[in-house]
C-alpha cells in the first residue's frame, strides 16, 4: 500500500511540474523557485520507488495505454519522415511503419513496430504484431539504406510476431530468420531501441543492432510473461511469476550485456512526457551515430558479430562430453 501511495504522490507532483513548466513557457510567469522545490521532491520520491518496481509492474508500464508509440516519437526525433509501403511480394503491413527521414543534417532509414491506442487502431495495426510482409518490408528498406549509405534506426514495440495460419503459410519463420541473417552483415550502422514490449522473435527481427538500447521501463524477452505462464504451467494467470523468472527488464538485460544502454524515462513512465522521452532518445541516438560513423564498415560488421556471439555460452558436464566422444552405432 505504501508503494501505491508513493506512486500516486509521484504522479500528482509530476503533473504539477508539467503545469508549472507550461505556465512559465506560455505565460512567462516566473516559478523557478517552486519548480526547483518540486524537482527535489520528485527526485527524492522517484529513485527509491522506481528501484523497487517488480518486473510485472514494469510490464504494466510498458503496456500502458498512453505510452508513446513509435509514430508519436518519430515527429519529435526526425524531420520530414516519409513513409514507404509494401514488401513487393504480397502487400503492406500496418504493424510496421518504415521510411526515410532526416536526423539533424543526416538522412536515415527509420523502421518501427506500431501498436494502436484504441480498439479500432489496434485492429488496423494488428495489435503491433507484424506479418511476414512487415518483416520483408523492413528488410527491403534496410537493403535500400545499405545501397545509399543511410544509418538504420529501428524501434521495437511488439508482443511478438503474428502467429496466425495465414502468416505461417506466407513464411513467418523464414521472414524473421532472413532478417536476422541479413542484418548481421548489413553494411551500414544499425541502432535498435526497445520503446515498449520486445516480445520473442518478432522483436529480435529488428534487434540485430550495433547498438541496442531500451527505455527504462521497457521489456525484452524470448516470450511474453503471459505466453510463458501458459506454456510452462498451463495457466496464464501466473504471468507475474513468469515475469520474475524471465529477466525481462532493462536493468536485468543491461547487467547480462544483452543491451548496450538504458534510456531514462520521465516521472513514472514515458507516457508522462513525450518531449522529455524524445529528448533522452535523441541524445542516445546522437552519441551512437557519432561512434558508429567513426568505424570502418568491415570493423563495424566484425564488432556486430562479436557482440552477439558473446551472448552465447556453452556448458557441458564431463558425462556429456564423455558420451559425445563415444562412436554412435547405426542399426
Amino acid at each position: 500500500m505504501a508503494k501505491a501511495l508513493d506512486l500516486e504522490e509521484l504522479t500528482r507532483l509530476y503533473e504539477l511540474m508539467m503545469t508549472i513548466e507550461h505556465r512559465m513557457k506560455e505565460i512567462g510567469e516566473d516559478f523557478s523557485y517552486e519548480k526547483q522545490v518540486l524537482e527535489n521532491r520528485l527526485e527524492h520520491l522517484r529513485k527509491p520507488l522506481l528501484g523497487e518496481l517488480s518486473p510485472w509492474e514494469k510490464v504494466m508500464i510498458a503496456r500502458h495505454q498512453k505510452r508513446p508509440t513509435a509514430l508519436d516519437l518519430i515527429p519529435h526525433l526526425f524531420d520530414d519522415y516519409t513513409e514507404m509501403h509494401g514488401d513487393r511480394y504480397f502487400g503492406d503491413d500496418p504493424a510496421i511503419s518504415g521510411g526515410i527521414a532526416w536526423f539533424g543534417d543526416e538522412p536515415v532509414t527509420v523502421i518501427a513496430q506500431q501498436k494502436g491506442r484504441n480498439t479500432k487502431e489496434n485492429i488496423k495495426r494488428n495489435f503491433g504484431m507484424p506479418n511476414p510482409e512487415g518483416y520483408r518490408k523492413s528488410l527491403r528498406l534496410m537493403k535500400q539504406a545499405e545501397k545509399f549509405g543511410r544509418t538504420v534506426i529501428c524501434f521495437v514495440d511488439t508482443p511478438g510476431a503474428y502467429p496466425g495460419v495465414g502468416a505461417e503459410e506466407r513464411g513467418q519463420a523464414f521472414a524473421i530468420a532472413n532478417n536476422l541473417l541479413e542484418m548481421s552483415w548489413l553494411r551500414v550502422p544499425i541502432i535498435t531501441i526497445v520503446i515498449g514490449e520486445g516480445g520473442s522473435g518478432g522483436a529480435l527481427a529488428l534487434g540485430i543492432g550495433d547498438r541496442v538500447y531500451m527505455l527504462e521501463h521497457a521489456i525484452y524477452s524470448v516470450i511474453s510473461p503471459d505466453g510463458a505462464a501458459a506454456l510452462l504451467w498451463k495457466d496464464a494467470s501466473l504471468a507475474e511469476k513468469a515475469a520474475e523468472l524471465l529477466k525481462i527488464t532493462a536493468q536485468d538485460l543491461f547487467q547480462y550485456q544483452i543491451i548496450d544502454g538504458i534510456i531514462p524515462e520521465p516521472g513514472v513512465g514515458a507516457h508522462f512526457s513525450l518531449t522529455d522521452t524524445a529528448k533522452q532518445i535523441r541524445q542516445h541516438l546522437s552519441l551512437a551515430i557519432a561512434e558508429l560513423h567513426s568505424c570502418e564498415i568491415a570493423e563495424l560488421i566484425e564488432q556486430r558479430y562479436e557482440k552477439f556471439m558473446k551472448m552465447v555460452r556453452f556448458t557441458e558436464s564431463e558425462q556429456t562430453i564423455a558420451s559425445s566422444a563415444k562412436p554412435s552405432i547405426l542399426v
